[in-house]
């Protein structure tokens, strides 16, 4: 019989977005992350140039979904786009609160302010960065955060293998997901952990292509995972 592990939210996925989640969801419940490799080995620590947010007093919202919609060229989603422009600054705002070092520079009033960086199709100035490693500090400050934390485990060099499954109802064959299949590297063990609610964090399937920057552990397997639990695509966000 195979070790079970049991938990309130299992995230599999140890990036930006999952490490960010398992922050927030923790202040009430016990949260397991599941890391495929070392916690910091993902595209997260790899990203480099900087992020978007309306920081400048000479910049607005609008202008920031106005320059995004133009540079997607009708491939974006314009509700998706507003969002996201909307809420940029204070998601920067909390990674700030974390500790997230962003590059900063003196005005001309002799006063400390956020180094904003310009790049292609913006009309403002408005990336923070750090440095050109931007998600590395991103990464280890949550890293960091998230080893302190009472109330989060992190299982690294686990590989997710399937979704566990059970019907809800007997007459349309509804599914409810109660937590996934693991396989412990560093047994070389399955195991299983239950938990009330499962997300997927995992990134996307770069390592599918022949050529990419993106490391190793960017294979797809959350897409694959989510496909055979009966999930379309597009409910699955890609």
């Amino acid at each position: 019989m195979n070790q079970q592990n049991n938990c309130d939210v299992l995230i599999i996925g140890s990036g930006a977005a999952g490490l960010t989640l398992a922050l927030h969801l923790a202040k009430n419940a016990d949260v397991v992350i599941l890391s495929k490799g070392q916690l910091n080995e993902g595209s997260t620590f790899y990203a480099q140039g900087g992020i978007a947010a309306v920081f400048d007093e000479n910049d607005s919202v609008q202008s920031h979904v106005s320059d995004t919609l133009i540079a997607g060229a009708g491939l974006c989603d314009e509700s998706a786009v507003q969002y996201t422009a909307e809420n940029a600054k204070a998601c920067l705002d909390w990674l700030i609160e974390q500790g997230v070092d962003f590059d900063k520079e003196q005005n001309q009033q002799g006063e400390q302010q956020y180094h904003l960086t310009r790049e292609g199709g913006h009309s403002h100035r408005r990336i923070l960065h750090a440095a050109d490693a931007t998600g590395k500090v991103i990464q280890t400050t949550l890293s960091e955060r998230v080893k302190q934390h009472s109330r989060i485990r992190v299982f690294e060099r686990y590989n997710a293998i399937d979704l566990i499954c059970e019907e809800i109802t007997d007459h349309d064959k509804e599914k409810q997901c109660i937590g996934a299949y693991i396989w412990n590297r560093n047994t070389e063990k399955v195991e299983s952990i239950y938990a009330q609610k499962t997300i997927l964090a995992t990134g996307g399937a770069s390592k599918v292509y022949q050529y990419t920057s993106n490391p190793d552990v960017a294979s797809g397997d959350g897409i694959a995972m989510a496909w055979r639990a009966g999930l379309s695509c597009s409910q699955y966000g890609i």
